[in-house]
């Protein structure tokens, strides 16, 4: 459940368009139900809210995940992420981790140094302050798919095809790798949706343990939502879909 929780903090962002701002905007929001089966796990949500840093109009993306029901009681999850986008670059300023999973917590906050290539993360959990140095443009966990959200050319990435980027994440900084399968009409809620296939692929003993155990499905519109995230476990599969959203920049196309 823990590591789920953070793969749907990882994905449930991951959308794509030119990078002009039109996926998304200020207002949207997204609620996620993360099941087994028809078996509530929990939710996570999403919402972009507007915020001035350092005197400069900046996004300030929102992440929560949580568990409900039984799983609360055998596994408590209680996550937080945030973090403060340049509306120009895309770069991040700041980030916030604030996690609590089954007593396992964090609490850090890191500051970006774009034009020197170092962030800096205070840990107020361990009172202590670290600098490390970043290759350029990395983002951070939040960052990384709303950056995504706006990559230039990937409405003509073919079956195959990959997309790198640098993400820092737990001190260090790893390469973030998306693979696109193709495309196919999934049934939601909503009605059907024509999406996008993708898997993440990263370096092996980070937050996966599979190369290609996850997989998410991102509408082909100009949204470019997450609709739904599977998680191939040794035992059936969680999965996080779509439950409530508003505020989308763009309209929502179903058949």
């Amino acid at each position: 459940m823990k590591k789920f929780i953070l793969f749907f903090i990882l994905l449930a962002t991951v959308s794509f368009d030119t990078r002009n701002q039109d996926a998304y905007d200020v207002g949207e929001y997204f609620k996620f139900r993360i099941h087994y089966g028809i078996v509530n796990a929990g939710y996570a949500t999403l919402e972009v809210k507007d915020a001035t840093l350092n005197s400069k109009k900046v996004f300030h993306v929102v992440g929560k995940g949580y568990t409900t029901g039984m799983s609360r009681f055998f596994f408590k999850v209680d996550d937080l992420y945030e973090t403060y986008i340049d509306k120009d670059s895309g770069m991040p300023y700041r980030f916030v981790r604030k996690i609590d999973e089954g007593g396992y917590k964090k609490n850090q906050e890191g500051f970006f140094n774009q034009s020197a290539n170092k962030v800096t993360v205070k840990d107020y959990k361990n009172n202590n302050e670290k600098t490390f140095v970043t290759p350029r443009n990395t983002q951070d966990i939040l960052s990384s798919f709303y950056y995504l959200r706006n990559y230039p050319g990937i409405d003509k990435i073919k079956p195959g095809e990959s997309i790198t980027i640098d993400m820092f994440f737990d001190d260090e900084t790893t390469k973030f790798k998306l693979k696109f399968v193709g495309r196919e009409n999934i049934t939601t809620k909503f009605g059907v949706v024509p999406s996008m296939i993708f898997k993440p692929l990263v370096q092996s003993g980070r937050v996966f343990k599979e190369k290609e155990s996850v997989t998410v499905w991102i509408s082909d519109d100009d949204n470019r939502l997450p609709i739904r995230i599977k998680a191939d476990l040794a035992i059936g599969s969680l999965k996080a879909d779509l439950d409530a959203y508003k505020g989308l920049n763009n309209p929502f196309k179903t058949k």
